[in-house]
C-alpha cells in the first residue's frame, strides 16, 4: 500500500474500493456495461474523528459500505471514495 499526502479531515475515511467483479461463481464473464459498483474496499486514510465522534476504523481495515455512500475522486490515476465513518456498515 503506497503511501497518499490526502487526510481526511475530521470523522471522513479513504477508501480504495475493490475491483468489479469479472465473473459470476458459475464462470461467465460479466461486460464492463454489467458491472456493478462494488460495495467493499480497503481504508487507506482516516482522519481525527471530533470531539463527539472516536474513530473506529483504522488504515488497512477492509470495510463494507454502501452502493451510493461516499464522493467519488481521483488522485495520481486512482479511483477512491471519501466519506464518513458513518457511511461504513461493518469491518470485514
Amino acid at each position: 500500500m503506497a503511501t497518499l499526502n490526502i487526510k481526511p479531515l475530521a470523522d471522513r475515511v479513504l477508501v480504495e474500493p475493490a475491483e468489479a467483479e469479472q465473473k459470476t461463481a458459475s464462470g461467465i464473464i460479466i461486460p464492463d456495461t454489467a458491472k456493478e459498483k462494488p460495495q467493499k474496499g480497503v481504508v487507506v486514510a482516516v482522519g481525527n474523528g471530533t470531539k463527539d465522534v472516536t474513530m473506529t476504523v483504522k488504515v488497512g481495515d477492509n470495510v463494507l459500505y454502501g452502493k451510493y455512500s461516499g464522493t467519488e475522486i481521483s488522485y495520481e490515476g486512482k479511483t477512491y471514495l471519501i466519506m464518513r465513518e458513518s457511511d461504513i456498515y461493518a469491518i470485514i
